[in-house]
C-alpha cells in the first residue's frame, strides 16, 4: 500500500476507475450494493487522477485503485475485503 499525497480529503474513500473495466464495475457494484459512498473519480475523464493512479501503480493506469479513508492506496483490492474494512471502521 502507498500513502498517496492528498489524494483523499477528510477520509473519504476514493475509487479511481475506468470504462470498460470489468474489474472497477464489479468493485462499484458490491460497493453500491453494500450502500458504502465513495468518490468516484474516472481516469479517462480527469487526467490528474490518471497521473495520481500511475504514481501508485509504477507507471501503469491499473484500475480500480482505491484510496481509503486512512489515506493508503490499494490496488484492485477484493471486493468483499474492502467492503469489510471499510464497514469494520
Amino acid at each position: 500500500m502507498t500513502e498517496p499525497d492528498g489524494a483523499a480529503a477528510g477520509g473519504t474513500t476514493v475509487v479511481y476507475w475506468r470504462r470498460m473495466c470489468g474489474f472497477s464495475a464489479r468493485l462499484m457494484a458490491a460497493l453500491e450494493e453494500a450502500g458504502i459512498e465513495v468518490e468516484y473519480r474516472d481516469i479517462w475523464e480527469d487526467p490528474d487522477a490518471a497521473a495520481f493512479v500511475r504514481s501508485v501503480n509504477d507507471g501503469a493506469e491499473t484500475v480500480p485503485t482505491v484510496v481509503l479513508p486512512d489515506g493508503r492506496a490499494v490496488t484492485n483490492p477484493p471486493p468483499d475485503a474492502l467492503i469489510a474494512h471499510l464497514t469494520a471502521a
